[in-house]
């Protein structure tokens, strides 16, 4: 797979270099740096576009301005890609209506596009969290979101010391941060990491907006702390048969423990 992943600043550099050291060796990733200081209308793409770009089968939109998200299009032109991730990890770099019309003029070129929020939500076949996640049907996404969206983990519980002591990360986020998890879950017991997990993440540090803005029809926080939920969410899964039953009241009052079959 030929990967072009644009630029700006340390968020698409950190992208780039965990995208880099951890891919299939059969990928190739190529960085394209744009100015850190672009305008808010670009009338003219020549003056902040290399005059040449290789052919591509996937664009990453990782720059931290909406002057970069309005290249886009000129980038999938000048290299023949029919697949886009724009990830929206600060809705400052890509604003809804802007991520719309880029949509729209990409579908118009049968590009196939997803802006996940945050960009850890990608998984194979969807994106964006809680009640607003999307599908999507791509190969070339797909392809790349079994490496590198969602984090996944395996872990091993000790069951003489109910301590964690080895997790496998089976699918990275893609600023790495999933790896910074994993050795931080090390030596804990399982309720505490179901509950710290998340907290680890945003210590990487998590790069996604701390902004508060509507994440679904429901839900009203930053995107940060929605990273955070999705590292915690992963890690209770696997940890889940680990956990001790919690308590519940009976219609007497009284607490009892629940029952595992």
């Amino acid at each position: 797979m030929q990967i072009i992943i644009l630029t700006q600043g340390p968020y698409g550099q950190r992208i780039t270099q965990n995208i880099e050291s951890r891919a299939p060796a059969d990928w190739r990733i190529m960085e394209v740096k744009l100015p850190k200081i672009l305008p808010l209308l670009i009338d003219d793409p020549d003056e902040f576009l290399p005059q040449s770009l290789p052919t591509a089968d996937l664009i990453i939109a990782a720059g931290e301005s909406s002057g970069a998200a309005q290249l886009i299009i000129d980038v999938v032109e000048r290299t023949s890609a029919r697949s886009v991730i724009a990830p929206i990890d600060n809705s400052t770099w890509l604003p809804a209506g802007l991520a719309n019309q880029v949509k729209r003029e990409l579908a118009e070129k049968n590009v196939r596009a997803v802006f996940p929020k945050p960009f850890c939500s990608l998984t194979e076949f969807s994106y964006n969290y809680g009640r607003s996640i999307q599908q999507y049907d791509d190969e070339t996404i797909s392809e790349f979101a079994r490496y590198f969206g969602r984090p996944s983990v395996k872990i091993n519980v000790n069951p003489e010391s109910n301590v964690i002591e080895h997790v496998e990360v089976t699918r990275s986020s893609a600023c790495g941060s999933a790896y910074h998890v994993a050795r931080g879950l090390i030596g804990m017991e399982p309720e505490e990491a179901t509950i710290k997990a998340g907290l680890i993440l945003h210590h990487y540090p998590c790069l996604c907006s701390m902004n508060k803005e509507w994440i679904d029809d429901r839900l009203c926080d930053t995107i940060m702390h929605v990273s955070g939920y999705i590292m915690n969410e992963e890690v209770l899964k696997e940890l889940q048969p680990y956990l001790p039953p919690k308590p519940y009241v009976t219609p007497t009052e009284y607490v009892e423990q629940e029952k595992k079959d």
